[in-house]
């Protein structure tokens, strides 16, 4: 596993971003987004990740700055992994927070699908619409190539169901890169992820 560096700059956003998969939840967050950056922050510090991102929004735009960071941290995440030998490769957590409750499932494939099921009413929460949070997770899992499931088991508050969901992904992300001491190969009968 390594540090990975990624710019990303279109007529819509300018990204830069240094990601380490084996960090201590380090982080520096901007993405003009102050709900982005919290959910950002969750994602790092559970995970272990460490995370430098500077995110502009040149036009804005929620969608576009969501989906952009959302395309380079999931390309920075597969780069990281290498050639994945020894990793576990499957994971999944139940996350709970206060009244939210949420399924994370992943599997570090080489094949990027992801499955999401909120139920979300509010259409905004803070700074942060809400109908981006699939997209998000959609765009990450692509980039990542990995299979990625995300369901809301219960909850009412938006704040807690969405943040919970970002602390069970990293969560499981975090158990699945770790190595097992069984196994020196790429975890697939393909010899291949």
């Amino acid at each position: 596993m390594q540090i990975v560096e990624k710019i990303r700059n279109t007529k819509e956003t300018q990204i830069s971003l240094k990601f380490n998969p084996k960090g201590r939840g380090i982080y520096k967050i901007s993405t003009g987004f102050s709900f982005l950056n919290h959910m950002l922050e969750q994602f790092a510090y559970h995970g272990l990740f460490d995370v430098e991102l500077s995110a502009l929004s040149l036009d804005n735009d929620m969608h576009h700055i969501t989906e952009d960071i959302a395309i380079v941290l999931g390309g920075a995440f597969l780069e990281s992994l290498g050639d994945k030998k020894g990793i576990v490769r499957y994971s999944n957590v139940i996350l709970p927070m206060d009244d939210a409750l949420v399924l994370c499932a992943v599997d570090i494939s080489g094949r990027g699908f992801c499955k999401t099921d909120f139920n979300i009413t509010d259409e905004k929460t803070s700074d942060f619409e809400t109908v981006l949070l699939p997209h998000f997770y959609n765009s990450f899992a692509t980039n990542a190539l990995l299979t990625l499931h995300i369901k809301q088991l219960e909850g009412q508050d938006t704040h807690h169901i969405i943040e919970c969901s970002f602390k069970a992904l990293a969560k499981a992300l975090k158990s699945a890169i770790q190595i097992d001491p069984d196994r020196n190969c790429v975890p697939s009968t393909k010899a291949i992820l």
